[in-house]
């Protein structure tokens, strides 16, 4: 195969995922991704800014958001890796919320009995 003919093969390639496939989907699969990508984010500046490794809660917020969004782009495009992936996180996720928000509750209930 000669580069031009490389070249050619590729620049179709990238025309068909980019331009012939882009629907409405596409869009909501590239805004999910952007929310799940934002989790790192957050974790990576709230463990600079304290110097060690830590989950803030906003970081099981963008999971559950990117993660509900990537379902829904997966269940319409038909793929079971990521539907079952985004499945078995969702739960995870939620689950981490569950753990925060009862230790939360407990300590507040902690600090108001004398």
């Amino acid at each position: 195969m000669t580069a031009s003919t490389w070249f050619d093969a590729f620049a179709a390639w990238l025309h068909q995922v980019f331009v012939v496939q882009f629907d409405v989907w596409v869009i909501l699969g590239l805004v999910a991704q952007a929310l799940f990508m934002m989790r790192f984010v957050v974790q990576w500046i709230a463990s600079e800014r304290v110097g060690r490794s830590i989950v803030p809660v906003a970081f099981w917020f963008f999971s559950i958001g990117g993660g509900l969004l990537l379902l829904v782009y997966s269940v319409i495009r038909q793929d079971p890796v990521f539907i079952a992936g985004q499945s078995l996180g969702l739960i995870i996720y939620f689950r981490n919320l569950y753990f925060i928000f009862r230790e939360k509750k407990q300590a507040r209930t902690e600090a108001e009995t004398p």
